[in-house]
């Protein structure tokens, strides 16, 4: 028997905090050895503005077999009222390939990536981090604000995006009453950098958003909203300015424009990225070295990080006795 469980389920069950803890435990394993993770595959629909990826992965250590297909899809919202970002997660048992769980994937994809940015913070950040920043105010964003203030003991976080202000003055109440931390909506991007410890750009920008030097010295940077070739939310010098990690630099030259974009122009080169968020974990690579050196933190999304945050809603499903069951080869 398997186990559906809808966005509504996995809500209830996973939480920023927990996502942490176990997707720092997948990156541990990849950078060991004892994960598998090809490499996914993607497709490109410009005719309707469609980004659709597969991506499968197995960690050996902690059992979490299976694969997510995740589609972007940026019209979604204004020409079908449905989010931008869907996705779903078919979990595996290891023993025998049958299927165990199926559940919804949006909900998982955003928590699973402010989960890492989460985990990039607890690493890379400043120790005395007090002041956050978040570019952008939709469901990726608030992921990436839960997260920095799990990781961080953040006293204010400022935010700035595009949105009617009405819907920021909204997304900025909703945060301040999940985290307890004082949000501020700031009047420009600068602005809301110009303080900043912790800063997550989580938009849809094709075009670079910030200068580097916007940023203080001792920042850290979480970068998620790009992670498609020929679009970039940083500039070159923000790039410079940074030590560099990547959830792995492989798929981040795959399919990173933030950083594609100034190699292929030559202004920055593949071999000035410090190297994979897992080795900082494992302690292979240092992270953070100085309290003035400003860290950045590129991801594009890994399949580590779905599968083994799919494996926890699984185990708290069947604690809960949350979901549905249903038989596949009645």
């Amino acid at each position: 028997m398997a186990l559906l469980l809808n966005r509504g389920d996995v809500q209830k069950l996973l939480n920023i905090e927990d996502a942490i803890d176990v997707v720092e435990g997948a990156f541990s394993e990849l950078a060991s050895g004892t994960a598998v993770m090809p490499d996914r595959t993607v497709m490109i629909d410009p005719d309707v503005g469609g980004w659709i990826a597969s991506m499968p992965a197995y960690l050996k250590s902690s059992g979490a077999l299976g694969a997510k297909s995740v589609t972007v899809y940026k019209g979604n919202p204004d020409k079908f009222g449905l989010p931008t970002t869907l996705a779903s997660i078919i979990l595996l048992d290891r023993n025998t390939g049958q299927t165990v769980a199926v559940m919804d994937g949006g909900y998982l994809t955003a928590i699973r990536t402010g989960a890492v940015s989460g985990v990039a913070t607890r690493h890379l950040a400043r120790k005395d981090a007090s002041v956050g920043a978040i570019l952008g105010a939709g469901v990726q964003a608030r992921a990436q604000v839960l997260a920095m203030c799990a990781a961080a003991s953040l006293e204010r976080v400022l935010i700035f995006a595009m949105d009617p202000p009405e819907n920021v003055q909204a997304f900025a109440d909703g945060l301040a009453e999940a985290t307890g931390v004082t949000m501020e909506v700031a009047s420009s991007t600068e602005s809301a950098l110009a303080d900043a410890d912790v800063v997550a750009l989580a938009t849809t920008a094709a075009e670079p958003i910030v200068e580097g030097a916007w940023f203080k010295p001792g920042a850290h940077i979480n970068a998620i909203g790009s992670h498609a070739p020929g679009v970039r939310e940083l500039d070159t010098a923000t790039l410079l300015r940074s030590k560099v990690v990547c959830d792995t630099k492989a798929a981040c030259l795959n399919e990173a424009g933030d950083l594609q974009i100034p190699i292929e122009a030559g202004e920055y080169s593949a071999d000035q990225i410090h190297g994979d968020l897992g080795d900082v974990v494992n302690g292979t690579i240092a992270g953070r070295e100085s309290d003035d050196e400003i860290t950045l933190f590129k991801s594009v999304g890994l399949a580590v990080q779905d599968i083994s945050c799919a494996e926890l809603v699984y185990r708290k499903a069947k604690e809960a006795g949350a979901g549905t069951e249903f038989d596949f080869s009645a």
